[in-house]
């Protein structure tokens, strides 16, 4: 699919918001892609899921990870679609981890996935627990990339938007200057 195509299904699923938000990192940003309004549609978390497979079509995956809870949708319909495990990390006394009993060991080949990535802090830290196990990670698909390319990983990465959506410090966040409402969104707050 074209970027125009899968900007349009979030604009369709009213997943793509404009105004003043505070971000997961503590930033905050004129832009919001909510996330959960696309997802709650199954016909295109298909395509997406398959669109984010497709990225790593030629490699052998045994199973899919992905950081609770916003990606986990998508891990599962990447899953499904690839007839792999699935398994999401969570945070636990501010790390991290697997905590469901969840077997990855060295013979596993992962595929992260997770749905909008603006600093690459979440994905850092699913890599770091997916090292630990000892797993080989071949690459990481997202939904959007919010940094317009600026963010590098270890590994390859694939999102399927990519845009380059300006966040601020509050300090030196212009729509605060402007007394912009702010609005908080998402499930927690880094800072």
């Amino acid at each position: 699919m074209e970027s125009s195509e899968i900007l349009n299904l979030f604009k369709k699923a009213g997943a793509f918001l404009e105004g003043h938000f505070l971000l997961t990192s503590g930033l905050h940003s004129s832009i919001y892609i909510e996330k959960f309004k696309l997802l709650q549609y199954p016909p295109y978390v298909e395509i997406l899921a398959e669109e984010m497979s497709n990225c790593f079509s030629q490699e052998k995956i045994d199973m899919v990870v992905a950081p609770a809870v916003g990606a986990i949708v998508l891990a599962y319909e990447v899953a499904r679609q690839r007839q792999v495990r699935m398994a999401f990390t969570e945070r636990e006394e501010g790390k991290m981890r697997f905590r469901r009993d969840f077997e990855i060991g060295e013979r596993n080949k992962v595929l992260i996935v997770e749905d909008v990535v603006t600093t690459g802090a979440s994905v850092q830290e699913v890599i770091k627990a997916v090292e630990e196990t000892g797993a080989s990670i071949v690459g990481i698909a997202a939904l959007v990339d919010r940094s317009g390319g600026k963010i590098k990983f270890s590994y390859p990465f694939c999102p399927l938007l990519q845009m380059e959506v300006k966040a601020y410090r509050p300090e030196e966040c212009p729509l605060c200057q402007e007394k912009i409402s702010l609005e908080s969104r998402g499930s927690h707050h880094l800072r």
